[in-house]
């Protein structure tokens, strides 16, 4: 079989236009997931009873299972019950007018915020105890210590933890081909199905995947050097 090296390019055009999609089901699950994470972590840090046993099954669970069964849980268990929810209440309407991408997004939040719990987690244990006491002693509340001098340096320990977690979850969205969501890896399937030019569409992929991640990881090279001379202090 002759290797069809202007496939590729052609194959890049059409997968490129399929960069936005993924990078919204990579980027908006970070962010839905940081709100899950940040509760989590309020819960622990307060100890908020009856929510800590809750909070640690969800970060066990979710770190214990690997993503795709967390997409397929939510992509076929969520329907029926909205499906159920909307002839109850006769909203006249069918999971079926959901699209399928925010499954995936539903399904990657509540993975990344089982992982942001941790990375936030460890931020926090990572800082000196001394600011923490400095804060209380000039009159500060719990939460306003938090808030103020706890959560800014965790984060900002964290940078790099969040890049790989960011880098993980662009490459973690090829699995949403397996539900026919149509992002880089899905697209590079279906461009290739017509004359079976699998390996030149998935090098194309690759390079796609590669250029991302170059660009996701200068970013945080920047991000790092701008937070570097906050890290004596967030007050």
């Amino acid at each position: 079989m002759q290797f069809d090296f202007p496939f590729i390019a052609s194959a890049m055009k059409e997968m490129i236009k399929t960069i936005p999609l993924t990078l919204i089901m990579a980027g908006l699950p970070i962010v839905f997931g940081f709100l899950v994470a940040l509760g989590n972590v309020i819960i622990r840090i307060f100890r908020i009873k009856g929510l800590m046993a809750c909070s640690r099954f969800y970060v066990l669970f979710f770190r214990s299972t690997p993503a795709i069964l967390h997409i397929m849980l939510i992509y076929l268990g969520i329907p029926p019950i909205a499906d159920q929810v909307s002839s109850f209440f006769h909203l006249g309407w069918s999971a079926n007018q959901i699209p399928v991408a925010v499954f995936v997004i539903m399904a990657l939040s509540l993975t990344a915020g089982a992982y942001l719990t941790e990375i936030i987690r460890s931020g926090i244990l990572a800082m000196d105890t001394g600011q923490v006491e400095a804060a209380y002693s000039i009159g500060l509340t719990h939460s306003q210590t938090f808030r103020r001098v706890i959560l800014p340096q965790a984060l900002m320990v964290s940078i790099p933890n969040f890049t790989n977690l960011g880098i993980g979850f662009l490459h973690t969205t090829s699995i949403a081909a397996i539900v026919a969501v149509p992002e880089i890896t899905g697209t590079a399937t279906i461009v290739a199905s017509d004359n079976y030019a699998f390996l030149e569409a998935f090098i194309g992929a690759a390079i796609i995947y590669w250029a991302l991640t170059l660009i996701l990881e200068t970013a945080n090279g920047v991000l790092e050097r701008k937070t570097a001379r906050f890290q004596g202090g967030a007050l």
